[in-house]
């Protein structure tokens, strides 16, 4: 389907005046190419803006370097601007492990390097707040969510404060952000009066002394202050507990930090999940789930080119891997879309002229927790654990395939569909007695281009347990039981098994071991990378503060380059 300039949310001053628009409500800066797409952002937010009746205009990877007239084409919005780094936290986009310049940018036309500014949200906000100081400036995406409040950052090796410190921005918005961005519209309609955003769910901001005593404090968490954080790791692991603990709880307290005597972030309780209802809502906005038109001579955006012909089933994961910040962004409760909304935008799918009836993936930040979620949610209100898998699966957990398997089946039936490939990381420690051999037998037989790739993370028992892994006995049993299936099936097919080296607790000799066990099971690894630490994740905050939080225990954390590399070469 073709679509005109005018299918897209304006971009440009001429976009604007041609629907006969003097001043728009709110102007999004975004650090990635302009995608129309459910699963970028800023197409995201700004369609619910317009759903919800807001003018509303994208500026995608402005220049910052050169007379800023990129901040200044649009003017100035009634209401805010908002401003994100993209789906990536900018500095994780921008380098590798081992600190390098990456010489790409899967989320730029044509996939160059050098379209953001490190630290994007904060250099993007800092800009608008000096070009118009009196105008609100809302933050949000990945980048904003994850550094909310104090954190460590690898790249610098320092603890830094909130991102709303750092960057003059007025409200942060976290997570994904669908539901809390027209709120946030319909107070600032009104004006700016930071007294009325404790009303606000999903947000954080700052406020002063006064603001912070007028706080219920039976619904208050308060954390060890900024100051307090950099004087002790202990105080900053003990921080990250209590956060840890708030972000996984159904219903969650506020949080407090303080950075100077009259200054704090507050940051208020998340939304619940959204219904499947509100889910579906948000995939039924009208994109063109196209590029812009402007990058025609550019070249792709491989980020798009990746997605393009895959569906996202559902949200969250209740998976509580250590080093993973889904958890923490998206929420622990899975939320998931109804059949009958996942088959309309396949059948948008099978609209595009270049459909050649292979759908890349049918899944999402886990490709089988479609539909699952705690039997009595009574219990799932009062508890507080992290992982609904780890140290074991809960029995409240309804981890039935039965759902998902319908859904396989029905689109492998539907009208222009040749093949559905599950290109989302299979979580084999959810499979439960009832269902797990039927699904994988589907997914190997159906779903799979020849190679399925699955997360073991490790071999070694103590360093999946710090990541929250389940046993590498685990992984035996079902490469036992994939080349059992081929071999009924007659497929040449293979397991791809993802690792990470120099996560806390990991030494050489766990290395070693890796690779020795490894070559015993006749796999040659390749899907490889050594741990990063981003952002407000339990892994990193070992990796900086050397400590569990959750035990005050010493832990080993190899932070040498070198050896980090010595590592990864292991896998080698």
């Amino acid at each position: 389907m073709r679509y005109s300039l005018d299918d897209f949310l304006p971009t440009t001053l001429k976009d604007v005046r041609r629907r006969g628009w003097e001043q728009l409500d709110v102007i999004l800066f975004s650090g990635d190419a302009y995608v129309d797409h459910p699963s970028f952002g800023v197409a995201v937010i700004g369609r619910q803006l317009e759903k919800a009746g807001y003018k509303v205009a994208i500026v995608p990877q402005p220049n910052w370097q050169d007379d800023l007239r990129d901040f200044k084409k649009l003017g100035k919005p009634k209401l805010f601007f908002g401003v994100t780094s993209g789906n990536m936290d900018s500095m994780v986009n921008h380098y590798t492990a081992a600190k390098r310049i990456r010489s790409n940018d899967a989320y730029t036309a044509g996939g160059g390097a050098g379209h953001r500014p490190d630290y994007a949200v904060s250099v993007y906000s800092k800009i608008l707040k000096e070009i118009y100081p009196d105008t609100p400036v809302v933050i949000g995406g990945i980048e904003a969510s994850l550094r909310r409040l104090t954190h460590y950052d690898y790249w610098q090796d320092k603890l830094i404060p909130s991102v709303l410190i750092e960057s003059g921005a007025d409200l942060l918005s976290y997570g994904m952000g669908d539901k809390s961005i027209i709120d946030i519209a319909k107070i600032l309609h009104n004006g700016f009066n930071s007294k009325l955003f404790k009303g606000l769910r999903q947000v954080a901001y700052i406020a002063n002394d006064k603001a912070v005593q007028s706080l219920d404090s039976d619904k208050t968490v308060v954390l060890s202050s900024y100051d307090e954080c950099l004087n002790s790791k202990s105080k900053y692991a003990e921080n990250f507990k209590k956060f840890e603990i708030e972000s996984n709880k159904m219903a969650a307290k506020t949080i407090v930090e303080q950075y100077s005597d009259d200054k704090y972030v507050v940051v208020t309780p998340p939304y619940p999940f959204l219904s499947q209802e509100e889910l579906d809502a948000s995939f039924d906005l009208p994109y063109t789930r196209q590029p812009h038109p402007k990058y025609a001579k550019r070249g792709a955006v491989p980020a798009y080119e990746m997605i393009k012909y895959s569906v996202n089933i559902h949200r969250g994961c209740f998976g509580g891997c250590s080093f993973c910040t889904i958890s923490a962004h998206q929420g622990k409760f899975v939320s998931s879309r109804s059949w009958a909304n996942i088959q309309k935008e396949i059948q948008t799918i099978c609209q595009d002229e270049n459909f050649k009836g292979n759908l890349s993936d049918l899944g999402g930040p886990s490709a089988n927790m479609y539909g699952m979620s705690g039997k009595d949610k009574t219990i799932c209100a009062k508890c507080e654990k992290p992982s609904c898998l780890f140290p074991k699966v809960c029995q409240n957990l309804d981890n039935d395939h039965t759902k998902l398997l319908e859904m396989y089946r029905r689109v492998r039936k539907m009208p222009n569909i040749k093949h559905v490939y599950i290109g989302s990381g299979i979580r084999y420690d959810l499979f439960d007695s009832k269902t797990h051999r039927e699904y994988l037998r589907d997914v190997v037989k159906y779903h799979t281009s020849g190679r399925l790739k699955v997360a073991p993370e490790h071999t070694e028992d103590a360093i999946l347990t710090s990541m929250r892994k389940p046993s590498f006995e685990l992984f035996k049993e079902l490469t036992v039981d994939f080349n059992r299936i081929c071999e009924k099936e007659g497929l040449k097919y293979q397991l791809i098994p993802y690792f990470i080296s120099s996560h806390p607790m990991c030494k050489m000799s766990d290395m070693r071991e890796l690779s020795k066990k490894m070559k015993g099971l006749h796999f040659n690894l390749e899907q490889v990378q050594d741990f990063t630490p981003t952002p407000m994740t339990l892994s990193t905050t070992i990796f900086y503060t050397g400590i569990d939080p959750y035990t005050s225990k010493s832990v080993f954390t190899e932070t040498n380059p070198n050896e980090k590399k010595k590592q990864k070469e292991l896998f080698f």
